[in-house]
């Protein structure tokens, strides 16, 4: 089961079905903010909707298709970050992730992306990773930006989000790029040691 420890506030661990009435009452304290980006609230309008995408996230993991982690700060459910179905032909994922609203701004979810791609990258040995959001979602954009993903363009009219077509920026990262950078920071934690 996948689960890391970031600091003394700060835990993932794989979303499990106990997880059930806790995340749904997340998201629907939460559903005017995230309504604004993720297309899916509308269909979870109930502890059994949560209940069902939780058993899908369970089944995908013990597949060996996807982890769904729970953002824990403070030992509460903050959000979710995952892959969305790990192709394994071309060891490729896509990196999704949301937090509610009184938990943004704390480098939460940069952190907690930082861990699934380390992971991603080093235990899985996937070759690249995506992240893809809507052009007009600037924060989604900026942690794709911080943690050093390549832009690569926009997919016009991706996405129906409830009433109208949302446009994409695609971002990448691969791991070669992901291990110079590692090597890089292990190189400026030695000359601060």
């Amino acid at each position: 089961m996948f689960a890391h420890r970031l600091n003394e506030r700060h835990s993932l661990r794989q979303l499990t079905l106990n997880d059930t009435a806790e995340l749904f009452a997340v998201v629907d304290a939460n559903r005017a903010y995230l309504r604004q980006w993720l297309p899916w609230l509308d269909m979870t309008r109930s502890i059994s909707d949560t209940r069902h995408f939780l058993d899908g996230s369970v089944q995908q993991c013990q597949n060996n298709h996807s982890i769904q982690a729970a953002i824990l700060f403070e030992g509460r459910l903050a959000g979710v970050v995952g892959y969305h179905r790990i192709d394994w032909q071309n060891r490729s994922t896509l990196l999704g992730y949301w937090i509610a609203e009184k938990f943004q701004g704390r480098g939460l979810v940069t952190t907690s992306c930082r861990v699934l791609i380390d992971h991603a990258f080093a235990s899985l040995n996937l070759h690249r990773i995506a992240i893809t959001c809507a052009t007009g979602n600037l924060r989604s954009r900026a942690i794709a930006e911080r943690l050093g993903f390549t832009h690569e363009g926009r997919h016009r009219g991706a996405e129906w989000l409830y009433d109208h077509f949302i446009d994409h920026e695609v971002y990448s990262q691969l791991q070669k790029e992901w291990e110079a950078r590692v090597i890089s920071r292990m190189a400026e934690s030695s000359a601060q040691a």
